[in-house]
């Protein structure tokens, strides 16, 4: 390489850093192995383990090298033994130097980590902003009435919204065992070399700092050995759960769509939907359809690690490649985008399913509860009696609300006939009788911690909300920790070189 002065080196530094910030900063492999070489140039340097006349032709070697891999279909190389060439033709077999007390072992295993931090990162991010929009829908809904369904079958009404924050539950445990796996990969694996360290008095923890980090990996076998296989297998078992949330939503809706009279579906048009080829009256739900697959690939793809690092001697890199972990997080990233879509898009009619409701008995386990709660009638055989009612009802085609108060006396005194002590006069008036069976009159009259009724609903929105803000908090906190790291580095890698 050319001579270069101080002066001419720190030009060359600055503009590099220059031309880099106006182009999106692509945080691969290639990246993180520049960091590295950063951090170990400063850290050695001032800690006596690299000669500081050295220190100007490296430095500038090594800023060549990451300028030219800036530029359009640039060469990046994703490995150690294809990065190093480059730096040796920049700035000599010095420059080597740096390897002390490195291997590709911990190098890989701390670039995998970095970008999969960035990855998961980018994954809850989504995961938020797709729970923002399910609370947002939920609150709409919180007093809209509907029927839920346990084995494909009307169970019970419910409050809408009562049903989104459920499933909005499920994506708050998502989000906690992403924090939880990603609090696992923030460790630094740099410096343990192979994996029982090395006899370079590296710091370690100056390193991690550097990188972003927010702790070493404490076992030097465990770092490069164990965890950094741990880690994908991790990751898929978080994205599995979000898929699995996000599949089982639509295919509760996807039911819909086989009635005659749905009361939810997509709205038409916008993408949402799409005409069948050969029968005009259909309005196929294809967002549903591409949001489905989308979550079965993301599924396909989580099981990936765990096959791969099956079966396997420790620290093989059968499980880290990182070009296949980050796919994985991205095809949970676009499920999450189109159940996004989808959460827009959904149309309810109040009115429908409040007539389904009234047409079907999802209201007689109410008949039970009242008898057993108010006027101390053992519960199964309240139960007897509201499955005598429904048995009537089927067989002569009588909806709940139209189902004769004389009937349902008959019904009672035949029910309860066999069983001494017990009075054979229905207990409930007329009036009571036809308000037990009232879906609204029942969700608005819920008792239970968690429930749907108004109170409840108030309490559990404020609590998801609140969540979702500490959520983004906590996201934002771990996007400006890695960017401020990636600051200090460039700030004080400049510094080392700056003219006296």
């Amino acid at each position: 390489m050319r001579n270069i002065s101080l002066s001419a080196l720190v030009l060359l530094c600055l503009s590099a850093s220059s031309a880099l910030a106006q182009k999106p900063v692509v945080r691969d492999e290639f990246f993180w192995l520049g960091q590295m070489n950063k951090a170990t140039t400063l850290i050695n340097s001032e800690e006596g383990l690299l000669d500081k006349a050295m220190v100007p032709k490296i430095a500038a070697g090594l800023v060549k090298v990451l300028e030219d891999g800036a530029q359009p279909n640039a060469r990046r190389p994703s490995t150690v033994i294809s990065f190093e060439p480059l730096l040796i033709r920049a700035a000599g077999q010095d420059v080597t130097l740096l390897h002390a007390g490195r291997s590709s072992q911990d190098m890989h295993a701390t670039y995998r980590a970095a970008i999969l931090k960035d990855d998961l990162l980018a994954l809850a991010d989504q995961l938020n902003q797709t729970s923002e929009t399910l609370v947002k829908l939920a609150e709409q809904h919180a007093k809209t009435i509907v029927p839920n369904y346990t084995n494909g079958v009307a169970a019970q009404p419910n409050s809408f919204g009562h049903y989104l924050l459920g499933h909005a539950a499920g994506f708050e445990r998502d989000a906690q065992r992403l924090r939880e796996a990603y609090a696992r990969i923030d460790r630094s694996a740099m410096g343990t070399t192979v994996l029982n360290g090395t006899s370079w008095p590296l710091n370690r923890k100056r390193m991690a700092q550097y990188l972003g980090f927010a702790a070493i990996a404490d076992n030097a076998y465990d770092a490069g050995q164990i965890s950094s296989t741990e880690h994908p297998v991790e990751v898929g078992a978080v994205i599995t759960g979000i898929a699995l949330h996000v599949g089982h939503f639509i295919e509760d809706i996807m039911t819909q769509y086989a009635q005659s009279r749905p009361w939810i579906l997509l709205q038409e048009g916008g993408g949402n939907t799409y005409v069948s080829s050969a029968m005009p009256q259909k309005r196929n739900p294809g967002l549903m359809n591409d949001t489905r697959r989308d979550a079965s690939t993301a599924i396909t793809l989580a099981m990936g690690p765990v096959i791969r690092a099956h079966n396997i001697t420790p620290g093989m890199v059968d499980a880290k490649d990182s070009k296949s972990n980050t796919e994985m997080v991205r095809s949970a990233v676009r499920a999450l985008q189109g159940f996004d879509k989808i959460l827009k898009g959904i149309v309810i009619s109040p009115e429908r399913a409040l007539e389904e409701l009234n047409s079907d008995w999802t209201a007689s386990q109410e008949l039970a509860d009242v008898l057993m709660r108010k006027y101390k009638l053992p519960f199964r055989l309240g139960h007897h009696f509201a499955s005598d009612v429904v048995d009537v009802a089927k067989a002569k085609n009588i909806k709940p609300l139209d189902f004769p108060y004389a009937e349902a006396q008959r019904v009672y005194k035949d029910a309860v006939k066999d069983y001494p002590g017990v009075a054979t006069e229905l207990p409930m008036s007329e009036l009571e009788f036809k308000e037990t069976l009232n879906p609204i009159a029942i969700v608005q009259s819920r008792q239970t911690v968690g429930g749907p009724q108004e109170s409840e609903m108030k309490r559990m929105l404020a609590l998801a909300k609140q969540t979702l803000k500490e959520q983004n908090q906590w996201v934002q906190s771990k996007k400006n920790a890695i960017d401020n790291a990636v600051k200090d580095l460039d700030r004080d890698f400049v510094k080392l070189i700056k003219v006296p």
